[in-house]
């Protein structure tokens, strides 16, 4: 601000200098993580429309051979046939929790590998089928 000159002012003082205002300068902010969403809570009250709903990503699966995949289907089968004896066999016994535990992850195996077979995906279906037929021989062997 410039003070203003009194009518018994002295001429002689010294004029005033005006000074520039350096100018603004941004520092960018420097983030270890990135910034989270906001969500539906904080976001703007103005309506926006909804995202499309995204594809699910591609199942990538080898490509097997007609040799490989009549051998993964019987595979597959002979697990499962094997998996579900097992489990037959155990169920008329009292089960301990862990037993009991066994019993819903070989089924959980089961359900899965047919969705796999559904899915036309032997590969996943015969890991899946071999795992619940692994497991029912450990229930079958602790009962």
């Amino acid at each position: 601000m410039r003070p203003t000159a009194s009518p018994d002012s002295n001429d002689d003082a010294p004029p005033d200098i005006e000074i520039p205002e350096p100018p603004a300068v941004s520092i960018p902010v420097a983030r270890n993580v990135p910034p989270r969403p906001r969500s539906a809570t904080t976001s703007p009250t103005t309506e926006t429309e909804p995202e499309p709903p995204r594809p699910s990503p591609p199942q990538l699966q080898p490509r097997l051979s007609a040799q490989e995949q009549t051998a993964a289907e019987r595979q597959t089968n002979e697990s499962i046939q094997t998996a579900e004896h097992n489990l037959q066999a155990a169920l008329g016994k009292q089960l301990n929790p862990t037993q009991s535990d066994l019993v819903a992850k070989i089924r959980t195996f089961l359900g899965q590998a047919r969705e796999a077979i559904r899915e036309g995906d032997w590969l996943r279906a015969l890991n899946l089928a071999k795992k619940a037929q692994v497991l029912s021989a450990e229930l079958v062997s602790s009962s």
